[in-house]
């Protein structure tokens, strides 16, 4: 006896879901895409640097300035992306230029 009431087969899932979603639920699913996507969209800038990437690329850029320092986080970014560099401090956009 317990195990046919453990026994799933003797139950019909697919009864458990409608057959059709309903009406609402498709333009908000697509509302909510649409915002997502211009959330997303970011400037593409001509200087290089970390990407923006929904405010964690200067969340990453500011706790690197503060765990390394000025100096060596400046020569970190100006090793990985050359002699100017945009980065994040503060949540402002700072540019690094160095030779």
């Amino acid at each position: 006896m317990v195990l046919d009431t453990l026994n799933l087969m003797h139950y019909n899932l697919t009864s458990l879901v409608p057959d059709t979603m309903p009406v609402a639920t498709v333009p908000i699913l697509i509302l909510m895409c649409f915002l997502f996507l211009i959330w997303n969209h970011e400037e593409t800038s001509s200087v290089p640097g970390p990407g923006y990437c929904m405010g964690i690329g200067p969340l990453i850029s500011h706790g690197r300035f503060l765990w390394m320092g000025v100096g060596n986080a400046c020569n970190y970014y100006n090793k990985t992306y050359g002699e100017f560099v945009r980065v994040w401090i503060s949540g402002e956009e700072t540019f690094i230029i160095s030779k």
